[in-house]
């Protein structure tokens, strides 16, 4: 019988903390490129993270990861979480990329943001989806 990852009931103790702490970071990841403090971020992030953006080159590593997602987003936004859901070293983030008001386009840009966590916790990639009116 085939069992889904994300309805197995079988205990993963090992896994399970390093979820919960990649959730952490996820969380964080969000709150730092918030408020511009690319230090913070980049403390959060695998050495070989990747970065996959809608019509973007993948990003490797956390230099090559904050200026991807810095020259691909353009103005400064804030990131508001309506859901996040982990399991497995995977966290899958919806939400809204609202614009600050200094931009010439501040429309709200609803994403998900699937996220594998290295073995250590720490952000190994990300890669983000946009929602498009059909």
């Amino acid at each position: 019988m085939h069992t889904d990852a994300w309805t197995t009931t079988a205990p993963h103790p090992a896994d399970d903390l390093v979820t919960a702490a990649g959730t952490d970071h996820v969380r964080l990841v969000y709150d730092y490129l918030d408020a511009g403090d690319l230090d913070a971020c980049a403390s959060l992030l695998h050495e070989h993270v990747q970065l996959d953006l809608p019509g973007a080159p993948s990003a490797h590593g956390r230099t090559a990861f904050l200026r991807a997602h810095r020259d691909h987003l353009g103005a400064p936004a804030r990131h508001e979480i309506d859901r996040v859901v982990a399991r497995d070293r995977s966290v899958v983030v919806t939400g809204r990329r609202v614009g600050t008001g200094t931009g010439t386009d501040d429309t709200p840009a609803r994403f998900v943001d699937f996220f594998r966590i290295a073995g250590d916790g720490m952000v190994e990639s990300c890669t983000r989806y946009y929602h498009a009116e059909p």
